[in-house]
């Protein structure tokens, strides 16, 4: 049989499973570990294992082999766990991480990290047990020529069950059979696949049963991994049991008491010196007739779908536009259908855009190793707590949001959060707490990184901001003086370390921020923490927009980044040295940006009194947008500009309106770039010209 179909879906299951394995592994109580919680580790291994063994991936098959039989002797107590003994178990997971990405990439997995891991799995059996692992020889298999692993010990015999309590439908194993496959609860169509494939592993040599329970007998070179891994492919491993021919069918009250074996591997007796682990919860009833309640649908198809509704969107939107321009009266069934097909088209964009919703737990649940690693590291006591899990976010920006954040995380524990000795000294708790929060705000995503450590030192930085070269004054506001962090090459460590001190990623995670449509800001105190925060557009592919016109142009303003509009008055515009002019709004001093002048668009207002002043927001800084007129706003569908054309300075995006014609998405902080940069083109030419007046209509002011 051709496995080669469900490769992909092995290597995402498998990585499920060891991120549920390091997150429980992370949660445990060393001196009282949760027997459910070692249970699901063991689990994860023994699934881990059976695909393997399925696949052929046999280096990966003899470490989870050999990691899962550790497991085994720890959830049944024989096994006392320590904090270095977790953190082994810690580096087995990534060690299988690390082979399940060389088989996915089509290659083998290193042979020395294979024997290294190996030989320190058989180490701790001998240290702690004084035997090696069982099914490993007493030595670690070699990584050049790994062999399969030998079996698991065989289930102990079940008591004979009363002859009433064996379903009647269930037959007898047939001769011949060496394994019998039950099917728990599985609809029709599953079971006919489930027979189908249990005939490409082996001989079927009789089958029968009921809804409830039908069994197969199977004459079988496959071992009872390969065939629950195969399984549960199609239905859930609590719906296959696999057992010999020769012993007894389980009973109802037996199967009630004891862990299905598609889920646990049969454990030996544990020694009655021992403490009994806890039995497993009993599974939850699967869903009915076998049927599922997810599928995996590649993320390419999704995006398919969302461009295709993208585009019906924005043919929704030319026809109302031409409907608009009918008599109501005269074309009365018309304009109806038309507003059902927008109401329509709207449901169904927001239903498609909520496919590619996944929670921020997609992001967090990576922090807590990280955390725990580097804290170790830094001789420091962090608690982490994370808060929104459930707040959810465009896969695309879980995807790109993760790098910044663990920026940051670094950051807050490398230079935040203090030692214990200089915590307890400030009065402060030992252990420092580390916060990553999520929450909706309006029509975009918080996330907050936030500390409880010493803050940042305003004067530290000034100093090395002079340092380097930087412009700066002491009347820099606190917010302006925090935002120095994020320059390149800017960094306020003593030395260089490999956890920080080059001056390279702040700005890294500002940039990255940016290009996702978003701004990040700090707010600190000293003595008590820095709270980073990032502003982020739940999705990418939609955006609700305000309409501005500029001469005989259509532009679009990102709706979350509009603060305002006003009409400028004179009194409230102020020359700058140079061309520029700021604009007073209640005591704030905003850098008013012409939007004809910074596009070069004809036929626009040139009057700023005569314009409408946009108050918007970018990259932590207000700008006032001088633009002719408002005409609403409106959710757009955006389309890459760089893809199709190419990167326009002060333009992030384009889409189409509904009459056809095309119209930019602007750039509010790139828009001021160009705009400072023409403005300082022309200030030179009129420099070195004979004469030069600066505009009488406003007042002149010494910049600050």
């Amino acid at each position: 049989m051709d496995f080669s179909d469900f490769y992909e879906t092995f290597f995402e299951e498998a990585e499920e499973l060891l991120a549920d394995m390091e997150r429980h592994l992370l949660e445990l109580d060393l001196e009282s570990p949760d027997p459910e919680q070692l249970n699901a580790i063991f689990r994860a291994a023994h699934s881990i294992k059976g695909g393997a063994g399925t696949f052929g991936f046999d280096v990966l098959q003899q470490t989870t082999h050999l990691f899962e039989n550790l497991l085994d002797h720890t959830r049944r107590g024989e096994l006392a766990l320590r904090r270095d003994i977790v953190d082994t178990f810690l580096e087995t997971k990534d060690m299988l991480n690390d082979q399940l990405d060389a088989y996915r990439q089509g290659g083998e997995p290193d042979p020395e990290a294979f024997e290294r891991i190996c030989k320190v799995l058989q180490q701790i059996a001998l240290d702690e047990m004084g035997q090696g692992l069982e099914g490993a020889g007493g030595a670690a298999p070699e990584a050049t020529a790994p062999q399969a692993p030998a079996e698991a010990p065989a289930a102990e015999p079940r008591p004979e069950p009363p002859a009433e309590s064996v379903p009647p439908a269930a037959p007898a194993p047939a001769e011949g059979a060496n394994l019998v496959v039950a099917l728990l609860k599985v609809g029709d169509k599953d079971r006919e696949l489930l027979i189908e494939e249990l005939g490409h592993l082996g001989e079927i040599k009789g089958q029968g049963g009921d809804a409830e329970r039908y069994e197969v007998s199977l004459a079988t070179e496959s071992d009872r991994d390969e065939i629950e891994a195969v399984m549960c492919f199609i239905v859930e491993a609590e719906q296959v049991e696999v057992r010999e021919a020769s012993a007894p069918q389980p009973s109802a009250s037996a199967e009630a008491e004891t862990t299905p074996p598609a889920a646990v591997a049969p454990a030996k007796a544990a020694d009655s010196a021992k403490p009994a682990a806890k039995p497993a919860a009993k599974p939850k009833a699967a869903a009915k007739g076998g049927e599922t309640t997810s599928i995996r649908v590649p993320v390419n198809k999704v995006d398919q779908i969302i461009n295709l509704v993208g585009e019906l969107i924005i043919t929704q939107s030319m026809l109302d536009q031409t409907v608009s321009e009918l008599d109501n009266v005269s074309n009365g069934a018309l304009v109806n259908g038309m507003s059902l097909l927008q109401r329509n088209a709207r449901d169904l964009q927001e239903s498609v855009m909520s496919i590619r919703m996944v929670p921020m737990d997609y992001v967090f649940s990576r922090f807590p190793r990280l955390v725990r690693d580097l804290a170790k590291k830094l001789d420091k006591d962090v608690e982490l707590v994370t808060e929104g899990e459930s707040t959810e976010l465009d896969k695309s920006l879980t995807e790109r949001i993760i790098d910044p954040l663990t920026h940051l995380v670094r950051n807050s524990l490398d230079h935040g959060i203090e030692s214990p000795e200089a915590r307890e000294a400030a009065g402060k708790p030992r252990t420092g707490r580390l916060t990553l929060s999520a929450q909706h705000q309006g029509g975009n995503i918080l996330i907050e990184v936030i500390d409880d450590g010493a803050g940042l030192n305003r004067d530290k930085l000034l100093a090395k901001a002079r340092e380097n070269g930087l412009s700066v004054s002491d009347a820099m506001s606190d917010d302006e003086v925090w935002q120095l962090i994020f320059a390149p090459g800017f960094s306020t460590a003593q030395e260089v370390s490999d956890v920080s001190g080059r001056g390279v990623g702040m700005d890294v995670v500002k940039r990255n921020i940016q290009e996702m449509g978003g701004h990040v800001e700090i707010l600190s105190r000293p003595g008590q923490g820095t709270t980073t925060r990032i502003v982020l557009p739940l999705t990418l592919a939609i955006l609700d927009g305000m309409s501005i016109k500029v001469g005989g142009e259509v532009f679009i303003l990102p709706l979350s980044a509009v603060l305002e509009s006003l009409q400028p008055r004179q009194e409230d515009l102020y020359a700058m040295a140079g061309d520029d002019v700021v604009l007073k709004v209640r005591d704030e001093y905003l850098p008013v940006v012409a939007v004809h002048q910074a596009l070069d668009v004809a036929g626009a207002c040139t009057e700023p009194t005569q314009c409408i002043a946009v108050i918007v927001q970018g990259e932590g800084r207000r700008y006032a947008l001088l633009v002719d007129d408002l005409l609403g706003q409106q959710q757009v569908v955006v389309k890459n500009l760089e893809t199709n054309y190419r990167k326009v300075p002060g333009v992030s995006a384009a889409t189409i309106l509904g009459d056809g014609s095309v119209a930019l998405i602007l750039d509010i902080a790139g828009l001021h770039r160009l705009n400072q940069s023409k403005q300082q083109v022309g200030y030179e030419q009129r420099r070195h010209a004979p004469t030069h007046h600066l505009p009488q209509t406003e007042k002149e002011v010494e910049p600050s």
